[in-house]
């Protein structure tokens, strides 16, 4: 059977789960207008996971409007479901959205979940939001090594220098893969202080650590 939008649309109106699941991944194959005014029925969804794969598709669907991108992704930050949230922010993030940062800034203290605290990070590096520098820095000292680890990289992302030594101590960090992600993070944001802990870097006892380091040391 030919994918059309009637019959996408049918099938997102079904009560089966399975054929609305169905729906959203054919809406990958419509051209992104008819797609975008689909996948907004979706996102509405009783099921937390069509929901979900809804929301994951507005990083290509949300630049077809980002005026209703945005009111639709600030929406779902509020979704009860800690996936859905966590897939709204990263679309925040590929969309450019700045203006819903303090919606994100609100959500990352509101929230015990990891998975929203760490999509909220990877999105403040992507946004490239001054304001985010604070709330990053805090994210350093973060229980969750995944969440630690995504803070340096915004850091690096967002450029301001003033990063360099908040995130120098982690350079002696005993997790290569933090040291790794410090090594990244110094490239970006240069500076006399980042060549000296990369110099240092180049002699890491990993290799992977020390061969990036030499990129720039």
């Amino acid at each position: 059977m030919s994918v059309t939008p009637e019959s996408v649309k049918e099938m997102l109106n079904s009560q089966d789960l399975g054929d609305r699941l169905r729906a959203v991944n054919l809406i990958r194959d419509l051209e992104p207008k008819i797609g975008f005014e689909l996948i907004q029925s979706a996102v509405n969804d009783s099921n937390a996971r069509v929901r979900y794969s809804a929301v994951s598709q507005m990083d290509t669907l949300g630049g077809q409007d980002l005026d209703l991108s945005l009111n639709l992704l600030r929406r779902m930050l509020k979704d009860p479901e800690p996936d859905v949230q966590a897939a709204a922010a990263d679309c925040v993030g590929a969309l450019k959205l700045v203006t819903a940062y303090d919606e994100l800034n609100q959500l990352y203290y509101s929230t015990n979940e990891w998975i929203v605290q760490l999509s909220i990070i990877a999105t403040l590096g992507a946004l490239g939001e001054p304001r985010g520098f604070e709330l990053l820095q805090e994210a350093l000292d973060s229980d969750n090594e995944l969440v630690k680890i995504s803070a340096i990289s915004a850091l690096g992302e967002l450029g301001n220098p003033e990063a360099v030594s908040l995130i120098a101590p982690l350079a002696q960090s005993s997790d290569w893969q933090i040291r790794h992600r410090v090594v990244l993070a110094l490239r970006l944001l240069g500076g006399e202080q980042a060549e000296s802990i990369l110099e240092s870097l180049a002699n890491d006892e990993v290799e992977a650590v020390a061969t990036e380091a030499k990129r720039t040391a």
